[in-house]
């Protein structure tokens, strides 16, 4: 294993049990993500670094029982608060880097992010590994409950000019991965990049 996927894990996995009581008003900011990714009835989405699985629910709703829900993360025990929390039952949970995802190439429809850019150890690798897996003309959705400049105050840094969710640095990042940026939100209340799988 890296030494960036023992950073992860060990940032994460002490955090796991209490993560949701840390943020337990972030339910509607999901919700409302996951409708501007569009998804229909039947389609096929990962939540690539699910966590503890809280857009697992809206996720389900937005595919119905005819879709396909999967949630991938490199922590074991944010998939066992996925499950305690009942998750589980509105997809299906892998223990899986998103740097090397065990899904069919062109297999699914969208990818929901939340939250997960920034622990990404190369972050355009990862993101033309996420754009294999997605059909041509699927969609993308990095997101943040929170705008960058609300989590660099809440985290205690400045927000600087490198940051990779600043659009100047996003569109090229996400044009180099096979993706193209269409929407692009950031304000205190959240974080939202919308992207389209090129052919």
């Amino acid at each position: 294993m890296s030494d960036d996927h023992t950073h992860v894990q060990e940032f994460f996995g002490p955090r796991a049990a209490g993560w949701d009581s840390r943020f337990p008003d972030d339910a509607p900011a999901y919700a409302a993500a996951v409708a501007e990714l569009g998804l229909r009835e039947g389609d096929r989405v990962l939540d690539a670094g699910c966590g503890t699985g809280r857009a697992l629910p809206p996720l389900r709703a937005a595919v119905g029982a005819a879709g396909v829900v999967v949630g991938a993360d490199l922590t074991p025990e944010m998939l066992q608060a996925a499950v305690r929390a009942g998750r589980d039952r509105d997809g299906r949970l892998l223990l899986a880097d998103v740097a090397a995802l065990p899904l069919r190439s062109r297999s699914l429809d969208a990818v929901f992010a939340a939250g997960l850019i920034a622990h990404l150890p190369d972050p355009a690798g990862n993101l033309r590994e996420l754009a294999r897996v997605v059909r041509p003309g699927g969609a993308l959705a990095l997101f943040h409950p929170i705008g960058r400049e609300a989590l660099a105050t809440r985290q205690g840094r400045r927000l600087t000019p490198d940051d990779l969710r600043a659009q100047p640095n996003l569109r090229p990042l996400l044009a180099g991965s096979g993706w193209r940026l269409t929407a692009y939100v950031d304000e205190d209340s959240r974080f939202l990049a919308l992207a389209v799988r090129e052919t």
